[in-house]
């Protein structure tokens, strides 16, 4: 009962701040006189200020320089996503205030010109802004985050949250980071923000005992939920289908193809093979090709605004935005920042740990999930259950964005039952983020409300 009282305080207090005028009184309203506040309004007003997710959609996941998005450029990724939004919801285009795109590799200038290109294949005009955001492997989520909390903060009312990685086109060589600063080497933690990935799965393996075989049962499983998620044909609710090319290497011939389903998945992957490979980072060490994320392509968008504005406009809601948070932690084991940061995001919601019904955290390495999982003693059947990136793949950039349509769509088929979602990842020089969604018909049965023409489907 104390904790849904204080559940209940912290949700009243978003619905109903203390106004500036009244800033001069030293106590706080009761939780009672809130109640009684929120109900003389309409649910409308009382729930109207949620940042809600009308709509979310991805790519297909495709094996960097081999599948089938290979030689789809960037830009044309991003666009189909993007043209996915506001033509599934109806939108003006020029309703959008802002577009925001994670993405990691490229260099910064040339991505964000190639995002603005990516605007226009998809029928934006000159008015809506684009710009990139990168926070390493969480730049999808952070993207979606800021454009939450710029909606808040009153600069625009609609804006999208997108990701978008091509590393078939840019790769960083050995998965780690390079300094023309020598300083760094007389900093113990500056230099551990230059360790390959691979180097800090190893870590994290040695340091809290997650073994090889660990590693590779979860990989397997990853393997086995995402075939299974495949066959099942539940991903067609999330995955645009992308018109594209692909390029014979030997005879250059072109060849129209429709990529619509993710290509790095193995449905027979099993212990057996797992444990005939080599370690790639460390002599006699645990990180393998096998049990690491795939490097791929892909791009996600999310499309967000508040309550008020998508039941005015009719539009479902598929889930509501609850908190955001990032974390530091030592660079040289740095996937372990789930751990840290999950607790953090949904402290902030006025949940706890528990309270959480599915979890989408990014399988940088099985080593670092493992540990997280473990270390917050997360229950397996909740956590990525349609697989994850070690099986589906992992486009640095658009992984956020990736999560958002996986986890909301998934929460959808699920029902009443699954009403608090998270998404997590490490982060490249020390760092987690995790986001905390409430499934959309969950606040008030107005949720999902459509304009007063009739229209019910």
């Amino acid at each position: 009962m104390e904790k849904a009282v204080e559940r209940q305080k912290i949700l009243l207090r978003h619905l109903n701040p203390i106004s500036s005028t009244n800033s001069s009184l030293n106590h706080e309203p009761s939780l009672f006189s809130l109640v009684n506040c929120a109900s003389e309004v309409s649910p409308m007003a009382a729930f109207g200020d949620d940042i809600v997710i009308v709509a979310a959609y991805r790519t297909a996941i495709c094996k960097a320089r081999r599948g089938g998005f290979k030689d789809t450029l960037p830009d044309d990724l991003l666009a189909s996503v993007l043209k996915a939004v506001v033509e599934r919801t109806s939108l003006d285009p020029s309703e959008v205030g802002d577009i925001v795109v994670g993405t990691v590799i490229a260099p910064g200038s040339q991505r964000a010109m190639e995002c603005r290109v990516a605007a226009y294949f998809a029928g934006f005009p000159d008015t809506v802004p684009v710009r990139t955001v990168n926070r390493q492997c969480s730049s999808g989520l952070q993207a979606v985050a800021d454009v939450a909390a710029s909606i808040r903060a009153g600069y625009y009312d609609i804006g999208i949250g997108a990701g978008v990685e091509s590393m078939s086109t840019d790769h960083i060589p050995g998965g780690g980071f390079h300094a023309s600063n020598p300083r760094a080497q007389d900093f113990p933690k500056a230099r551990d923000c230059l360790l390959p990935m691979g180097i800090t799965s190893e870590n994290v393996a040695e340091r809290f005992g997650v073994t090889r075989e660990e590693q590779d049962m979860a990989a397997v499983e990853s393997h086995k939920r995402a075939a299974a998620a495949i066959t099942s044909g539940k991903l067609k609710d999330e995955i645009i289908p992308v018109a594209t090319k692909i390029v014979d290497p030997e005879t250059k011939a072109e060849k129209a193809i429709v990529v619509s389903v993710d290509d790095g998945v193995r449905p027979n992957s099993n212990l057996a093979d797992l444990a005939k490979l080599k370690t790639v980072f460390k002599q006699n060490g645990s990180t393998t090709a096998g049990n690491a994320s795939q490097i791929s392509d892909g791009a996600g968008a999310v499309l967000l605004m508040k309550r008020s504005l998508a039941m005015k406009k009719g539009l479902p809601i598929l889930g509501v935005f609850r908190s955001f948070a990032v974390t530091g932690v030592d660079p040289s084991v740095m996937g372990i920042g789930p751990a840290v940061a999950i607790p953090a995001a949904t402290k902030l919601a006025g949940l706890n740990v528990s309270d959480i019904d599915l979890f989408e955290i990014n399988e940088a390495f099985a080593s670092q999930y493992v540990y997280c999982c473990k270390k917050l003693e997360l229950d397996m059947e909740k956590v990525n259950v349609n697989g994850g990136a070690i099986a589906i793949g992992h486009p640095l950039g658009a992984t956020g964005a990736r999560c958002v349509a996986t986890l909301l769509h998934e929460m959808k088929r699920r029902g009443k039952d699954c009403r608090f979602g998270v998404i997590s990842m490490c982060i490249g020089t020390g760092m987690g983020a995790a986001a905390v969604f409430e499934r959309g018909d969950s606040v008030d049965n107005l949720s999902n409300a459509r304009v007063a023409n009739g229209d019910d489907h």
